[in-house]
């Protein structure tokens, strides 16, 4: 079965740790999930069908050795784990975007997983699957968006209860519009959070969601 592709394009990464690199992104189109501040709701549907051959091809136009996988939920398409296997065979640092709703054992070890946990405001956290906290390392990071007091109070017990920077660098990020980024900022330093406080590069460059 072909991928489902909604669009590759060149930009400097604007998050996690490898903020700042320019990065060739794959976004493949389908999301099981329906935050309420998701800022890619056109890659739900749609896109067009590639393989993962052509998705090389592709790739290889770019003066970069950074590749992100995202979506929508990349891994809610089958393809999407021997996408990122050729990936890295091919050279490149890959890193995937996940929501942490799906099982991400079956992802190459290769690979730098960026998983998020749903706070309550998403609409969503009853499809954190918890059981993917015991399959990260070091290399990998948790995302959480804020976009309340009420979400980061939920954060802060959650990192505090389970030691989640023990596992690996938690990132905390104020949803645009709903969060004033200097309250979320002087809330972390209040309590001395050990996580890492991220704005979205891209969007202070370019105002949107893609960076270009």
């Amino acid at each position: 079965m072909p991928l489902r592709l909604t669009e590759i394009f060149f930009s400097l990464q604007g998050e996690a740790a490898r903020a700042g690199l320019p990065t060739v992104f794959v976004r493949l189109t389908g999301c099981p999930l329906r935050c309420t501040w998701c800022d890619t709701t056109y890659s739900f549907t749609g896109g067009e069908p590639a393989s993962i051959e052509s998705v090389l091809a592709e790739v290889a136009k770019y003066p970069a050795r950074q590749v992100c996988v995202t979506g929508g939920e990349p891994l809610a398409q089958r393809e999407c784990l021997p996408l990122l296997s050729a990936l890295c065979d091919a050279g490149y640092e890959v890193s995937l975007e996940t929501s942490g709703a799906l099982d991400i054992a079956g992802v190459d070890p290769r690979v730098a997983r960026v998983m998020d946990l749903k706070a309550p405001a998403s609409g969503e956290g009853d499809k954190n699957r918890w059981e993917n906290l015991g399959l990260l390392t070091s290399r990998d990071e948790i995302k959480i968006v804020v976009a309340s007091r009420a979400d980061y109070e939920w954060a802060r017990a959650l990192i505090r209860k389970r030691r989640l920077n023990a596992l690996c660098p938690v990132l905390l990020s104020p949803a645009q519009g709903l969060v004033d980024p200097t309250a979320l900022a002087g809330w972390i330093l209040e309590d001395g959070l050990d996580v890492r406080f991220q704005l979205q590069l891209h969007k202070l460059l370019w105002g949107d969601a893609k960076g270009r």
